[in-house]
């Protein structure tokens, strides 16, 4: 997520960027009351609010979340070093410290010096937590996407393991919120914002680095406000959801969620109406209402009880925060978030 200029951009006010642009106000605190689903055509006022949640849920931007072997949930997000909370029943959240408490000095050419680290993705896979993450400075798209691994997942245990893509200021897309796609036995990673818009590349399963040249275009608008891919496996269908518009504005933030699907990883995707995701389309599935400001950067998890949509959204007073709900589909296969 980012800041809307009159340009392609790849920087993201987040962590504590964001914390200073909302210095003295009051943290909010209070969950966010569930609001009825009103059936019928989409609209702001059918949309619910999130689910309950409480404890450390204040300025959390781009949540991104796993279970656990033993049944518990790791969220990671944006912050000093990427930020870690952990819950046990997916409700109450805590802090956990963060993933690399003594800095990235890897990542330094890309941040500047900035120990802000963007838009985690965490994957527990082959006995180990994966985790994709993003290193950049607000308004340039010289970036990079790293790979570290764990066998814990606790604060300071994870190793570096390199260099996963970048971009730079030559290139038309932007190396910024990656997101691993596991497909059998063949491993991809999405990521992209603005430019070209949203990418793809193989990956190798023996290391979860890059494998091969080859650079995918999944989605886009021709240069316009779309960032934050993920892609999840329901059914016949890969649904690939991503956040239209602007984001890090506080409570002036229009970010949304939007959605296409495909019965290939690599698409092509198309919406509801069947308009190509290349091409700009997008089904919305939640955006802004009431209280609820900016809903975005998405992620999904296929949990018990439900589908479950992880984001971010902004109170009133402008901080970030922690929002979820479950998801249904439609009698034609599409979500609806409840």
């Amino acid at each position: 997520m980012r800041l809307t200029r009159n340009k392609p951009r790849t920087g993201r006010l987040r962590g504590r960027r964001i914390a200073a642009l909302v210095t003295g106000l009051s943290v909010v605190l209070a969950a966010a009351i569930t609001i009825p689903l009103t059936m019928g055509t989409a609209s702001a006022a059918a949309y619910p609010g999130p689910g309950i949640v409480t404890g450390d849920i204040v300025d959390v931007h781009d949540p991104e979340i796993t279970k656990t072997p033993a049944g518990g949930y790791l969220l990671v997000h944006t912050g000093r070093g990427l930020s870690i909370k952990t819950s046990s029943d997916r409700t109450a959240w805590r802090n956990a410290g963060s993933v690399f408490p003594n800095g990235t000095p890897w990542a330094d050419t890309y941040t500047r010096g900035s120990q802000d680290l963007w838009a985690p993705d965490i994957t527990y896979v082959n006995g180990q937590y994966y985790l994709y993450y993003s290193a950049s400075y607000f308004g340039e798209n010289r970036s990079a996407i790293f790979l570290a691994t764990s066998p814990t997942g606790a604060s300071g245990s994870w190793t570096h393991r390199g260099l996963v893509v970048e971009s730079r200021t030559t290139d038309n897309y932007n190396a910024i919120d990656p997101n691993l796609v596991i497909d059998g036995s063949r491993w991809y990673l999405a990521f992209g914002s603005f430019w070209s818009g949203i990418k793809m590349i193989d990956l190798n399963p023996g290391t979860g680095l890059r494998s091969g040249t080859a650079l995918r275009s999944i989605a886009g608008r021709n240069g316009g406000a779309i960032e934050a891919p993920t892609l999840f496996k329901r059914g016949s269908y890969w649904y690939q959801y991503v956040s239209f518009d602007r984001c890090c504005a506080g409570a002036a933030s229009t970010y949304r969620v939007m959605v296409g699907r495909s019965t290939s990883v690599t698409g092509p995707y198309v919406d509801r109406n069947g308009v190509p995701m290349t091409a700009g389309g997008g089904t919305e599935i939640l955006a802004g209402h009431g209280s609820i400001h900016g809903p975005g950067h998405q992620a999904v998890l296929a949990d018990n009880d439900a589908d479950v949509l992880f984001y971010h959204y902004y109170t009133d007073s402008g901080r970030p925060q922690l929002g979820i709900n479950l998801m249904r589909y439609d009698s034609a296969g599409w979500p609806v978030v409840y």
